[in-house]
């Protein structure tokens, strides 16, 4: 605004300047014409500049593609709510370490009760709350991502196949995901994305084919967004036969216990490490 304002300036004094009592008044009219020709030019060339480029981070702002949440918002609003508030409620009393690492998701991230143990010497901030769904984190997305500054984002969301009729497609699932990313992108530009590949457990073992599907949507989502990894952990997990490895879970056969926790930490910093340092 305040190159144009100065362009206007300039051209207004030069036009002054071109006066008919001064030239011969064919001479005063082409150079008017010149003149005006060449800031209009410049004026759009000023204004080509301060547009976003097409597929900026600017123009990449999640705004632009709200509506699909619009299927999830009153569901994921009545089920989660309050946990949202309750985890709001940590951000105003906790200061966030510098340079953290923000992990948001289901179970498995508000269960880690060793993560800042495991995930040394990366500080971390954890916003994790039971059942969650990749629909509806991206429904609350900007309020768990937006309050914190953090070097990474580390996402894991297990939830959206379960073998059930209400399940989710992989194509949801990597809209909602690649929504999560752009939340992320657009509040933090340098600081990368990672999404967890979803463990097979015994407890869904029958739904792994599709959970599968899910988590080939995932890893080339990252692979073909920028500053977006995945972090392959499911063949960790599997036996020589490729079975759920039971040891690695408590009894409900679905989270981690110290074991599969400490196992998940190796293969997060792994990566982190990659990318990080």
């Amino acid at each position: 605004m305040k190159k144009n304002a100065y362009l206007k300036t300039v051209y207004l004094h030069v036009c002054k300047s071109i006066h008919p009592s001064l030239m011969p008044s064919r001479v005063a009219m082409s150079l008017y014409v010149c003149v005006t020709c060449f800031f209009f030019l410049h004026a759009v060339g000023l204004a080509a500049q301060s547009r976003p480029a097409k597929g900026s981070l600017r123009d990449m702002g999640p705004e632009i593609a709200t509506e699909f949440l619009v299927q999830y918002r009153e569901k994921a609003m009545k089920r989660w709510s309050q946990d949202i508030e309750t985890l709001e409620q940590r951000d105003v009393v906790q200061r966030d370490p510098e340079d953290a690492i923000l992990f948001i998701g289901s179970s498995s991230i508000r269960r880690w009760d060793t993560i800042e143990i495991d995930m040394r010497p990366y500080q971390v901030v954890q916003r994790g709350y039971g059942g969650a769904k990749y629909t509806d984190l991206a429904v609350f997305a900007k309020r768990l991502i937006y309050p914190h500054e953090y070097s990474a984002l580390v996402v894991f969301v297990a939830n959206d196949v379960q073998g059930k009729p209400e399940d989710h497609s992989p194509e949801q699932v990597e809209e909602c995901a690649r929504y999560i990313a752009g939340v992320s992108r657009k509040h933090r530009p340098q600081a990368p994305v990672f999404f967890i590949e979803i463990t097979p457990t015994r407890k869904r073992f029958s739904a792994w084919p599709f959970i599968r599907k899910v988590n080939t949507r995932l890893q080339k989502l990252s692979l073909s967004t920028p500053a977006t990894y995945f972090i392959p952990t499911a063949d960790h997990f599997l036996d020589p036969s490729g079975n759920p490895r039971d040891e690695l879970f408590v009894d409900d056969q679905l989270h981690l216990n110290s074991d599969g926790y400490k196992k998940w930490s190796i293969l997060i910093r792994r990566e982190l490490d990659e990318v990080l340092q």
